[in-house]
């Protein structure tokens, strides 16, 4: 046992801590064949294959396609009888955001921009949760610490995809605790846990516009031989309905919901009518529709109000339409008990450090935006810790009294079958060099695959979410005090007074045409667009 201040570190917290550090060059090898994959969401088919195969090396059972999802896992290690801890890769990328790691803006190699990119990035946050996983593993093993580890692959996070799904399906319900990490992606939420005030309701809606008798708009005249002669007038179709509904929307936007609260609506068009240059209108086009709020009623008073603009879109262009749920989501749920240990955690572990190579490559990004280099370009904020209730005061200096939940992400469905905590950890991003500046989003997004300024990140998520399953695992008094505060707060535990069940009551969407890597004559490539030079 060696102590780190006042802190005691035992012989298990030791070893991984010393674990992780032997194997940082492997997850850092890691986490650039799942960034450069850059895959999104409900298309994540090699990272999610790749998860699969190393987990079935390293000893795991997997369930692939857990829940009906084709990018979906479920493993499990165990070794005898004991608590059953879940952690969670997500891999996922956003389409739009393809940036090679590198110091100047340019696409990865033979790919469009539009291509797909990791922003948060998802790849470290997998890789740094799996570490963790696999480090506690190594120590279990040693010490013969009793217990089940269980590690998910949760696709499609950017659109609230899987774990609506996985909760809805029992595959949470036998968790005792389960702990969400994730890169830092505002201030003050960096190198803390989250205290009272979690991620929001999330809820998402597709809206599909068909235009099936367009030969019925007015009339052809009987002597034509085609629905619409172009001679005639033709129907207005489904891209008329989606602009129809884009419009409409936009402009009841502030008669949906009170301002003195915060919340969204974004919109994004995944079809766009089937355009063609002859005299057919648009058959088939689509308006996706993602919305953020406080809670679950506000969330269904947003979609009555879409609903209504999506029955007046489809009349005016002679259309019918429905409506298919892609997610809802519920609010997270707090746990003190959780949140504390695993920040004790990670002040053992420290936040991330940028040493001299990762400080040249920041200085190399400045000069190249014609930017005077600094001495010290990182934030301050992403190498030091924050204590939870000091980023839980900051945070709601922006937030109405009245509001309990903030932003959006779906790690909230653990919360509901398990005490859960919310673990951010400091990723690189520059200081600004004068007031006003912000850098261009390729930026943070190359920084996060660059190896000497991601791999600070994973080393730190993996010991604390390590040390943070080995304290689970053998502090029974800590874990009780958990299930104990879980159960308060749910009235009662899962099915209590105050529980709240899954929400989901759709099947995996996994058949619209979300973006995805194609193969074509010309190469690779997204099918949005190809590659600038291709022909």
């Amino acid at each position: 046992m060696t102590t780190l201040g006042e802190k005691l570190i035992t012989d298990e917290k030791q070893m991984i801590m010393d674990w992780v550090d032997k194997n940082q060059s492997k997850f850092s090898d890691w986490n650039q064949k799942i960034w450069n994959y850059g895959e999104t969401a409900w298309r994540e088919y090699k990272s999610s294959k790749w998860y699969i195969n190393q987990l079935q090396k390293e000893g795991f059972t997997v369930e692939e396609a857990s829940g009906g999802m084709p990018t979906a896992f479920c493993a499990t290690w165990q070794n005898g009888d004991g608590p059953v801890i879940a952690g969670y890769a997500e891999y996922d990328a956003v389409p739009g955001n393809c940036q090679a790691a590198d110091t100047v803006e340019r696409p990865r190699n033979g790919l469009s921009k539009y291509a797909g990119g990791h922003t948060d990035p998802h790849s470290a946050l997998g890789i740094g949760s799996f570490g963790g996983f696999l480090a506690a593993k190594a120590v279990m093993e040693k010490f013969d610490i009793k217990g089940k580890l269980k590690f998910f692959g949760e696709p499609a996070e950017k659109v609230r995809g899987s774990k609506p799904i996985h909760a809805a399906k029992g595959y949470y319900d036998d968790l005792d605790a389960a702990i969400s990490f994730h890169p830092f992606y505002m201030l003050p939420l960096c190198n803390t846990t989250r205290w009272n005030t979690h991620c929001a309701v999330a809820y998402s809606v597709m809206y599909t516009f068909t235009c099936d008798e367009p030969e019925t708009w007015l009339s052809s005249g009987d002597d034509s031989p085609i629905p619409a002669s172009h001679a005639s007038v033709r129907a207005p179709g489904a891209t008329d309905a989606v602009v129809q509904m884009y419009t409409l929307s936009k402009m009841s936007r502030e008669h949906m919901l009170p301002h003195n609260l915060g919340w969204s609506v974004n919109e994004t068009i995944l079809n766009a009518g089937q355009a063609t240059a002859d005299n057919i209108p648009g058959q088939m086009a689509q308006i996706y529709y993602f919305i953020r709020v406080p809670d679950i009623k506000m969330a269904e008073d947003v979609v009555k109000v879409l609903d209504q603009n999506a029955e007046s879109a489809a009349k005016s262009a002679h259309c019918n339409w429905k409506k298919e749920w892609i997610t809802k989501s519920r609010a997270g749920l707090e746990n003190h008990t959780m949140a504390t240990v695993t920040y004790e955690n990670l002040e053992i572990a420290g936040p991330p450090k940028f040493e001299r190579d990762a400080i040249k490559v920041a200085q190399e990004i400045q000069e190249n935006l014609g930017l005077e280099p600094m001495e010290e370009p990182y934030l301050d904020e992403v190498e030091n810790l924050i204590p939870p209730e000091e980023a839980e005061k900051k945070l709601r200096e922006t937030i109405p009294d009245i509001q309990r939940h903030f932003t959006s992400d779906d790690y909230t469905e653990y919360c509901w079958h398990t005490p859960t905590v919310r673990l951010y950890i400091g990723r690189p991003a520059l200081k600004s060099p004068k007031p006003g500046y912000a850098y261009p989003a390729w930026v943070m997004n190359a920084l996060g695959g660059i190896r000497e300024c991601i791999d600070p990140m994973i080393e730190s998520a993996s010991k604390t979410i390590g040390m943070t399953i080995i304290d689970l695992l053998t502090k029974p008094e800590v874990l009780k005090q958990a299930q104990d505060e879980f159960n308060e707060r749910t009235g009662g535990g899962m099915k209590g007074n105050e529980w709240q069940e899954p929400l989901c009551d759709y099947e995996p969407p996994i058949h619209y045409r979300w973006p995805e890597y194609v193969t074509t004559a010309r190469g690779k490539d997204q099918w949005i667009i190809p590659a600038e030079g291709d022909k």
